[in-house]
Parts: structure tokens; sequence; C-alpha cells
């Protein structure tokens, strides 16, 4: 049930507010006197106050409605409270509406017009409540995946970043092998380094290869590792990446650039556990858990004959998808922090916008880079929007409803004399959304 407090020394306007709102299925609570008020908002759940400014006989300086606001906001700072009166002066009421009230009516009240701000307040207060509850609860899910897993420093915000983070907890005491996929510099190693971390192989190595960054001609000794003279230059023996492995995490990254003599002799280890050095015609066996990751479309490569099938269904027995940066946004502001955390350095509030505001193409890796080379280059530890060296490409045209700038931010707020709840619904945001512009874009409440 909605309801709303009423506060004001006058029994008459009490009565008509009350009745007002009967009539449209909002229930009401009356208080005399700014110290009942504040009585009821101890004990009572309310979704909106309508706060007379004078209580005193022959007071007119709105002091007395300023003092029980700023109490209300000291108690309930997300509690929408519209100031009612017929004395105060403008000015007094601007001002609070600057420090965060939701609205400032003067008496008489006009009934459509006071009914409209309500119904707004009250959809805005509960899509606040709602907001409130889903971050809570994601904190909660966080803090409890902490709690029973090692996220190995995993820095994230983002639903879709959980989700990848929870399932690879779940499934690495598990044996079976993990294909990692999602685009370059995304984070696939640091989703290896977390199923291995939690496995039942974790005090084992967990050791890595890019296969990417291997010549063909010595892919193969890179992994199973080679007899002195196996190939010219070499010169010694060769110890593979699976013997260095062994009753650990192999981690082969970019598995998809793997030559297809690599391909076959890969499918055998993982198949039998068992490989040869190159030069060799000694059988070794391998005890390791294999974990791949690739930006590749393997699917595709295999329809063109470049990667093998049954390799890619013995590879892709559980396959974790990670989303691009461009897709978890929530991820930036924690990472932005997280990569300058070593530093003096800040960012202001455009140079923040200007983080959310382009694509990421190169995603957390390139997020990084953008800010080691803004943290040489700012002035005064503050990183500037040029110091990111970004080339954002202009959003839509109809940005300015769906992800307003902070121009239509400033134009909207201006338009509706600083009151964010009427700004709000030219924008089409809720007062929340804007509210959270408005902290990114440096404006003040």
């Amino acid at each position: 049930m909605r309801t709303i407090l009423i506060i004001d020394d006058n029994r008459g306007v009490c009565d008509a507010l009350s009745l007002l709102f009967s009539l449209h299925d909002i229930h009401s609570i009356t208080a005399a006197s700014p110290e009942a008020g504040l009585d009821v908002l101890s004990r009572e759940p309310v979704s909106l106050v309508i706060a007379d400014m004078n209580f005193t006989a022959d007071t007119t300086s709105g002091a007395e409605g300023a003092e029980l606001f700023h109490a209300i906001r000291a108690r309930n700072p997300d509690l929408p409270v519209i100031l009612l009166t017929a004395w105060t002066h403008l000015a007094n009421a601007v001002e609070l509406v600057k420090a965060g009230a939701a609205d400032y009516l003067a008496k008489p009240w006009d009934d459509a017009k006071l009914l409209a701000t309500v119904e707004n307040l009250l959809e805005l207060a509960e899509a606040a409540r709602e907001a409130t509850l889903r971050r809570t609860e994601r904190n909660r899910r966080r803090e409890q995946l902490a709690a029973r897993f090692d996220l190995c420093g995993l820095v994230y915000a983002a639903d879709a970043t959980e989700r990848i983070v929870t399932m690879a907890c779940q499934i690495a005491r598990s044996n079976a092998p993990v294909l990692i996929t999602g685009p370059n510099g995304a984070g696939k190693e640091r989703i290896a380094q977390i199923v291995h971390a939690n496995s039942a192989v974790k005090q084992a190595p967990f050791v890595a290869v890019n296969c990417g960054a291997l010549p063909n001609e010595l892919a193969e000794a890179e992994l199973f590792g080679a007899e002195a003279g196996a190939y010219t230059g070499a010169t010694r023996l060769r110890e593979g990446r699976f013997e260095q492995a062994d009753g650990g995490t192999l981690f082969l990254d970019e598995i998809g650039n793997l030559p297809l003599s690599g391909q076959v002799k890969l499918l055998r280890v993982l198949e039998t556990g068992d490989y040869q050095r190159l030069g060799s015609n000694k059988v070794r066996r391998a005890q390791v858990r294999v974990l791949s990751a690739t930006n590749s479309d393997l699917p595709q490569m295999i329809r063109d004959g470049r990667f093998r099938e049954d390799l890619y269904y013995r590879l892709n027995v559980i396959e974790l998808n990670l989303p691009p940066l461009s897709e978890r946004m929530d991820d930036v502001d924690p990472l932005a922090e997280f990569f300058l955390r070593d530093s003096s350095t800040s960012l202001s509030a455009e140079a923040r916008d200007l983080l959310h505001q382009h694509c990421w193409p190169g995603n957390v890796r390139e997020l990084k880079n953008a800010l080691e080379r803004a943290r040489l280059l700012c002035q005064h530890g503050v990183i500037q929007p040029g110091d990111l060296g970004l080339n954002v490409q202009p959003r839509p045209v109809a940005r300015s409803l769906d992800d307003p700038s902070k121009e239509a931010v400033l134009a909207a707020l201006a338009k509706a004399g600083g009151m964010v709840s009427r700004a709000a619904q030219t924008l089409g945001l809720s007062r929340q959304a804007l509210y959270r512009r408005m902290e990114r874009f440096g404006i003040a409440s």
C-alpha cells in the first residue's frame, strides 16, 4: 500500500489532502507538528512526505520547514519530500529544492498538478527501492562468492561478469576441460586462474602458454618438449609445458592458432594422457587439467578445415563465454579505481563520463592502458578527458532520451527549475537514474 505522510498544523489541510489521496487509492497519515511527523517516520513505512514550512502562528520565514526537511533528509536520504506553504519566500523553497526536495507547491494547490506530482514521485520511489534492493542483493551475492571461493583479486560489478565467475567457481573442482571464449583483452586468463585456484589441484602448477605466439615449427616442442638435436638449434633437452604442468593446470590461450599437427598430438594427450617429446620414442604420461581460451570462431574454423572437430568437442566439455567490456559497463568504474589504486591520481567527472561513452574495442586491456597513459600525462593528479586519448564516436541522435548527455541533463534541470523528478520525467528516466547521471557528470543535486 502506498503511504504518504502529511505534516501540517492546519487540520483542514490534512483532511483535504487525505480525502484527495483516498479517492486515488493512496493511504495517508497526518501529523500536526514536525516532532509528530518525525515520530511517525521512525515507526511507519512511508513512501513520500508532504510538509508545511511554517508551524508557529504569525511565522512566515519557512525556517521551521527547512529544519524539518533537513531532519527528514538526515534520517531518510532517499525519501521524496514535497514542500507546501502559502508564505515562504520563493528563494527559500528553491534552496531546499537544490538541497534535494522533490517539489514545491503553493497553497492553495491545484489538485490535478499535486496528484500528478505525487503519482510520479511514488512511482519513482518504488523504482528506487527496487534498484536499491537489486544493488543490495548483488553486493550480498558478491560477498558470499568471495567468502566461498578464491576470486584471484578479480574486480567486477556487472551481472554478466558475476554469472561467468559463479559458473567458473562451480565447475572448478571438476576435471572436465573448459573452453573460455571471448574477445582479446576481456580477461579470459583471469577466469582460467579462478578455475585453477578453486580446483582440487590448486596447490599444483598453473602453466599458461599463448599458442598464438608460437611459431608453427616450435609449437609441438613448446607443448610436449624436445630432445637435444630434435631440430635445428635444439642444443639441449627442452621440457614441455605438459611436463611442467603435471599434476596441475595447463592453460592454452589462443588455442585456435595451434597448427593441425599440434592439434593431433594435443587430442591424443587429452584422450589418453600420453605424449612423446619431439625426437623421442619414449611415451610419457601427464595428469593435467586443460583449460583453453580463444577469441576465434572455432565452429567456422572447423567448417574451413582449420580446426579439428574432435579436438573442439574434447576441449569444449564446458564453455565459459566472457562478454566484451562494452556489454558489462558496470565493470568500468571499479576497474578504473583498481588500476589507479596505487597512485595519487583521480578521475574528473568528465573523464569518468568519457570512460562510459567509449565502446572499448580493446576491452579491459585497453582500459588499463588508457588509464596508465592518462596517469602519466595528467596535470595536478586529476585525469581530464584529453589525457585519456580516446576517440569516442558520437552517439545516435536519440541519446538525449535514451542516454542523455551532460548538456541534455543540465537543460532539463534548468527547464524544471532544478526539480529532479520533473527533469527525470522529461528525459524519460527514473529519478534514481537521473541522480546517477548527475553524479557521473559532477552536477550538484
